[in-house]
């Protein structure tokens, strides 16, 4: 069996105990961004299974819009990534 070079873990232990791999990211030519989607990209950012420069560059996102997902999860949770939500968890 050949394991395909790559910088990095393979996979990483989230702190709920489940396991995250680099499977389970979004595929790289992602084009419709759901909330779970991109809860993925940032938990994979987080617990350090892949660079934010390397998520940046993969997904072709840029760094603001990626730094916003980060702080509506961390000041909302998950649910704030939904684009039906927006309005909810936006500042006045």
């Amino acid at each position: 069996m050949y394991l395909k070079k790559v910088d990095g873990p393979r996979s990483v232990t989230l702190a709920d105990g489940s396991v995250m791999s680099r499977a389970d990211l979004p595929p790289a030519k992602t084009r419709r961004w759901v909330a779970s989607r991109k809860a993925a990209v940032v938990r994979g950012v987080v617990y350090g299974l892949i660079s934010q420069a390397e998520a940046l560059e993969r997904y072709q996102i840029s760094e603001d819009e990626f730094l916003e997902w980060v702080r509506a999860v961390t000041e909302h949770g998950e649910a704030a990534l939904k684009a039906t939500a927006l309005q909810k968890y936006r500042q006045p």
